[in-house]
């Protein structure tokens, strides 16, 4: 249970245990029994995956609806120096998380429209100043639009579209809009008002459909999520495989305590009941992760946040939060539980000359590679936490490419499902954010 490896990483949970950090950490006993809790629902799981009642589990197998969507984009793409995605929350968070991967994975990705590709923008906060920035700075002949709600009804998303369409018919290129514009979201249910599909019919938008059984903040494996990847040059096709084996391990596995995912919701769930440890952090060491954090901050916030429950995720980055948040983590109260994601990163960057290392009086950088720094950084905080008495979780992964970047997306997908069963509540709703869009509705109506 301790140390268990897959194909894509190697997760580990030594230290956790208390005969690694002392009285902050779990005993092998408490573990134990928060991990073996997780046998029924387990089992529901593998169940649910075999009925297709819980369809994310199943969605990496499908290529349909890939199909529709690079042909849509291939559409779209005609003249275009720069596609701008409009889509909050869960209709944001994983199609930035997976473009800024690209980012640093993809060689000449840097530069906006590399390898003959438009540049990919994301505005997924509304601002009324950062909107009528944009719009007022955008030559719209050569922009594209894909706006993405998954009810139609996101008020921030429709701001953003009603407020984008009027200005490209106050520039008079009405006719043009169906060239333009592209659409992610569910077919009209009878009874149910949608109104970005309205919308898209009245203006001739091509629409693609919202996966109906799988909800925002699990949906970046759908379109939602693929359309920004295939848009940055990423392999969808191979995302989808290295989620669809995971499933396949959840699938396989004959207990909890074989699944890594399962280990990670029953530590998680029992420092919050055994130790009122409520502060998890998650701290990938590559620019490449640089956006999963905050990805990871809404799945496991909204998704268990409920009825007192939940523990709050905390994203950071290594190194640099080192520099800004470490002294907490190390020294402050001790009510964090850190997992750290680590890449076999030593051969990574440039090598140092040891004569001008030696110049800047950096002799331990002499023949190194920037690489190598990190990578002694990464085992250096793990031991320092250890040390400290602060439990912390590892992930190490030797190789980051699209697979393994699936693998962990549905990772911590079924970790956030089991855990929300160890806490009793459901995963997919949430209440509250509901209680204040009605609110934010009435107080508007109030308005002038």
């Amino acid at each position: 249970m301790q140390n268990i490896k897959t194909a894509f990483f190697s997760q580990s949970i030594e230290g956790v245990l208390e005969d690694r950090v002392g009285a902050g950490g779990l005993s092998q006993a408490q573990l134990d029994n928060w991990t073996d809790k997780l046998k029924a629902p387990l089992k529901s799981l593998q169940q649910k995956y075999a009925s297709g009642a819980l369809p994310l589990l199943r969605v990496p197998e499908d290529s349909d609806d890939l199909d529709a969507a690079e042909q849509a984009l291939a559409a779209l793409s005609k003249g275009a120096q720069r596609i701008i995605f409009f889509g909050t929350g869960g209709s944001g968070l994983g199609g930035r998380m997976l473009a800024q991967y690209s980012r640093c994975y993809l060689p000449g990705e840097n530069e906006p429209g590399a390898h003959g590709r438009p540049e990919v923008r994301f505005y997924d906060n509304l601002d009324g100043y950062t909107l009528a920035g944009l719009l007022a700075a955008l030559d719209f002949e050569t922009t594209r639009f894909v706006m993405t709600s998954k009810s139609g009804g996101t008020p921030e998303t429709l701001m953003q579209a009603l407020a984008t369409l009027q200005a490209v018919g106050d520039a008079g290129l009405k006719d043009k809009i169906p060239q333009l514009f592209l659409a992610i979201t569910e077919p009209h249910m009878e009874g149910v008002k949608n109104g970005m599909r309205d919308l898209c019919a009245h203006f001739n938008i091509p629409t693609l459909e919202h996966h109906t059984g799988v909800g925002g903040r699990y949906s970046v494996l759908t379109n939602v999520g693929l359309l920004p990847a295939l848009a940055r040059g990423l392999d969808a096709r191979a995302i989808r495989r290295g989620a669809a084996d995971m499933a396949q391990l959840m699938l396989s596995a004959g207990s909890p305590a074989e699944l890594p995912a399962a280990v990670g919701a029953a530590q998680a769930v029992a420092f919050d009941k055994e130790k009122n440890i409520r502060n998890l952090v998650l701290m990938p060491y590559a620019d490449q992760l640089g956006q999963f954090g905050a990805w990871y901050a809404q799945l496991w916030a909204e998704s268990l946040g409920k009825s007192g429950n939940g523990s709050t995720p905390i994203a950071a980055l290594g190194p640099v939060d080192q520099h800004s948040q470490l002294q907490l983590y190390l020294d402050g109260p001790r009510d964090h539980l850190v997992t750290l994601m680590r890449l076999d990163c030593a051969a990574a960057g440039p090598r140092l000359d040891p004569q001008l290392a030696k110049i800047a009086g950096a002799d331990a950088l002499a023949g190194r590679t920037a690489g190598e720094l990190v990578a002694a950084e990464q085992q250096a905080i793990a031991d320092a936490l250890i040390k400290s008495g602060r439990p912390v979780r590892t992930l190490d992964i030797p190789t980051l490419d699209e697979a393994s970047m699936g693998a962990l997306i549905m990772h911590f997908m079924i970790e956030t499902i089991l855990a929300a069963d160890l806490y009793e509540i459901d995963a997919f709703d949430q209440p509250a954010v509901e209680l204040g869009k009605v609110l934010t509705r009435e107080y508007l109506s109030r308005m002038g």
